[in-house]
C-alpha cells in the first residue's frame, strides 16, 4: 500500500495488534538475533516478529501461535536495518525500478530520490501517480522535490509555483532541494524563497548543493532554511558544516570519490561524533555499483577505523532521524517496516539475506524477484521517437567561441583557432564540432568543443539533462550517420565509424533511461565508455559529461536550450539557431 495518508489502514493495525496478542500468527520470526539498536548503540539479542511488512516485536518471548509462520533462526548472525541511500539521482541509464531491484538485492532498501526527470518530462498528475506506483514495490521509495530545472529552458511551464508546491505537500516527497540555484536566492530570487519557507513549514528538510561554500555563505543558507549539503570535498569542508549545525552528508561518486578521505581528514581534525553524518553515492552512472551501492560506505567507513554502530548508522538510522522518519525505518524495533539485513560478519555490510517490506529478496546469498516489470507505458511514458529528419547542410559551424573541458563537468569558454567551415577535422588535436538540437527539432547550436576526444568520428545521444540531442564528432557525414542510428533505435547513445554503426546504447525511456536490469547496463556503459575511451577521452566519466553540458550549477560556461549560457553573469552569450 502506497503512503497517500497512513501507511496501514484501520484493519491492518487491528491484525497487527492481534499478532503481539497472541491471536493471529506472525508471517515470519527472526529467533535469536543479535541486532543493532541504535536507542541504546548496542547489539542486543532477541526475537523478532514480523506480520507482513511490519516489524511488530522484538523482544524475549516467541509468539504463542506460528500457525504458517516461518521461523529463521540467526545464531550466528548480526541483524541490521535495511541500509538508505538519501540522495539518489535514479536516472543514470538506469531507471528508478531496475536501481531500487539492485540496490535492494545489497541491502539498500530505501531511496530518496531526485524527482528531476519525472518533473521536467511528465504532466504533474502522471508524475504525482509514477512515484505513488513506485512506492508499491518492495523497497520504499521517496522523492525530493526541486525548486529549478537546473539549466535554462525556453518554455518555463514546467516551474509553476502551483506544480511545485503540490510536488512539496505530497507525503512521499521528504525534502526540498537539492537547491543547485542558491546564488539566485542569495541575491534576491523571492520566488525560490518562498518555496523555500513552504518547505520548512511543511516540516521538511532542504538539501543545499554548496560547493567551496566559505562560512559566511554557508551561514546565510542555514538562515533560509538549508538543514543538510553533500559538497564537502575535505574533512575540513565537512567539519565547517557540522560547526554550524548542518547534517553533512559525506559523497561517495564515480567523480568525487572522496569517502575514504574526508573520513580519515576528520578524524584527524578530532571528529568522533558521526550522528549528525550521512553518506551517499550522488547518482553514481551503473559501472559505480558494481562494487555495491551503501554497502560500498558502509565498507569504507569500517575500513576507516569507524565504530560499526556509526558506520552501520550514518546509512540507516542517521538518515531515518534527519527526514523525521525514524518512527517508519532505520530501526528494528516495533511499528518500523520491515526493511531488515542479515549479516555473517560485522566486517562485511554485503548481507546474505535481505528483507525488503517483509519479502526475501535475498536468501541466504540467493536472489529472489520480488520486482517483476514496471508498466512505464501506464503513465504517459512512450517510446523515445524523433519525427524529423537532421543533414549535413543544416549544421554551419560559423561560431567564434567554442567550449572547452577542463575535466568531466567542468566546461569554459575558449576562442576556436581553426578553420571550422571544413566538414572534416584532424585527428592530431582534441577539437571536435558539437551540436546540441532540440528533441522536436525546432532549434539548434552549433559550435566545437575542446577536450572530449580526440578521434570520435561520429556520436549521437539523447543522454542528457533536458533531453535533447547532442552531436559530437571530427566528421559531419558521421555525425549524421550517428544521429539517424539514434533515430532508428529510439533514443540513447550511437557511435559511428567510417559511415558504419560501432557502438551504441538504447534508451527507450525519455531517450534517457534503459528498461534493462542493472547488471544489463552496466555491461552496456562499460562497452561504450570504452570505445570512449578508445578514442581519446580522458576525464573520469563520459556518462557526468553528457549529463551536465546543460546544467548551470556548474561553472563556467553551459549550453542551454537558450543558447551558450555564461553562468557567472546569467546572460545567454550566443542563442539557439531556430531550424
Amino acid at each position: 500500500m502506497t503512503e497517500r495518508l497512513y501507511r496501514w489502514t484501520k484493519q491492518r493495525l487491528r491484525q497487527q495488534l492481534a499478532v503481539v496478542k497472541g491471536e493471529k500468527s506472525p508471517s515470519l520470526v527472526l529467533r535469536n538475533a543479535t541486532y543493532l539498536n541504535f536507542a541504546r548503540r548496542k547489539w542486543l539479542t532477541a526475537n523478532i516478529w514480523i506480520s507482513e511488512d511490519r516489524i511488530v516485536y522484538v523482544g524475549n518471548e516467541m509468539p504463542a501461535k506460528l500457525t504458517d509462520t516461518e521461523i529463521v533462526d540467526c545464531d550466528n548472525k548480526l541483524v541490521v536495518p535495511g541500509y538508505i541511500e538519501h540522495h539518489a539521482h535514479p536516472f543514470q541509464l538506469y531507471n528508478p525500478h531496475s536501481f531500487a531491484k539492485y540496490a535492494s538485492g545489497r541491502g539498500t532498501t530505501t531511496l530518496i530520490n531526485d524527482n528531476l526527470m519525472f518533473f521536467l518530462h511528465l504532466e504533474k498528475k502522471k508524475a504525482l501517480t509514477l512515484i505513488e506506483a513506485l512506492d508499491e514495490l518492495p523497497a520504499s521509495m521517496y522523492w525530493w522535490s526541486r525548486y529549478d530545472a537546473q539549466t535554462e529552458l525556453r518554455d518555463e511551464e514546467p516551474l509553476t509555483n502551483s506544480k511545485m508546491k503540490e510536488w512539496l505537500e505530497h507525503p512521499l516527497v521528504l525534502q526540498g532541494g537539492e537547491l543547485t540555484s542558491w546564488p539566485k536566492v542569495l541575491e534576491g530570487d523571492d520566488s525560490t524563497l518562498h518555496l523555500m519557507q513552504e518547505t520548512t513549514r511543511l516540516r521538511k528538510p532542504i538539501e543545499g548543493h554548496l560547493p567551496g561554500a566559505s562560512e559566511r555563505t554557508l551561514a546565510q543558507m542555514a538562515l533560509l532554511g538549508v538543514t543538510c549539503d553533500h559538497e564537502a570535498m575535505t574533512g575540513e569542508e565537512a567539519v565547517r558544516r557540522l560547526d554550524l549545525g548542518y547534517t553533512t552528508s559525506l559523497r561517495h561518486s564515480s567523480i568525487r570519490p572522496d569517502l575514504p578521505k574526508l573520513l580519515k581528514e576528520m578524524q584527524e581534525l578530532g571528529v568522533d561524533y558521526f550522528e549528525r553524518c550521512l553518506m551517499t553515492t550522488d547518482g553514481s552512472p551503473p559501472a559505480f555499483y558494481e562494487k555495491g551501492v551503501m554497502d560500498q560506505l558502509i565498507k569504507i567507513a569500517l575500513e576507516s577505523g569507524l565504530d560499526p554502530i556509526d558506520a552501520y548508522s550514518m546509512a540507516s538510522y542517521n538518515v531515518a532521524k534527519y527526514y523525521h522518519i525514524d518512527h517508519k525505518l532505520g530501526m528494528i524495533a516495533p511499528g518500523r517496516i520491515a526493511h531488515i539485513n542479515i549479516l555473517d560478519d560485522i566486517n562485511n555490510p554485503l548481507p546474505s539475506s535481505v528483507l525488503a517490506k517483509g519479502k526475501w529478496v535475498v536468501r541466504d546469498g540467493e536472489h529472489i524477484d520480488q520486482f517483476g516489470d514496471f508498466p512505464w507505458e501506464d503513465y504517459g511514458i512512450e517510446p523515445f521517437k524523433i519525427d524529423w529528419n537532421l543533414s549535413e547542410d543544416d549544421l554551419h559551424f560559423s561560431m567564434a567561441m567554442g567550449i572547452e573541458m577542463t575535466n568531466s563537468v567542468i566546461l569554459k569558454p575558449y576562442q576556436i583557432p581553426i578553420e571550422s567551415t571544413d566538414k572534416v577535422l584532424s585527428t592530431d588535436h582534441d577539437e571536435s564540432f558539437f551540436v546540441m538540437i532540440d528533441k522536436y527539432g525546432k532549434w539548434h547550436i552549433a559550435t566545437m568543443i575542446k577536450g572530449f576526444a580526440t578521434h570520435v568520428s561520429g556520436f549521437a545521444s539523447s543522454f542528457s539533462n533536458t533531453g535533447d540531442v547532442i552531436l559530437i564528432g571530427k566528421n559531419v557525414s558521421d555525425m549524421i550517420a550517428a544521429f539517424n542510428a539514434l533515430k532508428e533505435q529510439g533514443g540513447g547513445m550511437t557511435l559511428v565509424e567510417d559511415g558504419k554503426l560501432i557502438g551504441q546504447i538504447q534508451l527507450e525511456i525519455f531517450g534517457t533511461l534503459s528498461t534493462k536490469s542493472m547488471e544489463g547496463v552496466m555491461e552496456d556503459e562499460k562497452k561504450f565508455v570504452t570505445l570512449l575511451r578508445d578514442r581519446g577521452y580522458k576525464f573520469e566519466d563520459p556518462i557526468y559529461s553528457l549529463l551536465f553540458f546543460s546544467s548551470t550549477h556548474l561553472p563556467y560556461i553551459r549550453v542551454t536550450q537558450r543558447g551558450i549560457y555564461d553562468v557567472k553573469k546569467k546572460t545567454v552569450l550566443f542563442p539557439a539557431i531556430m531550424r
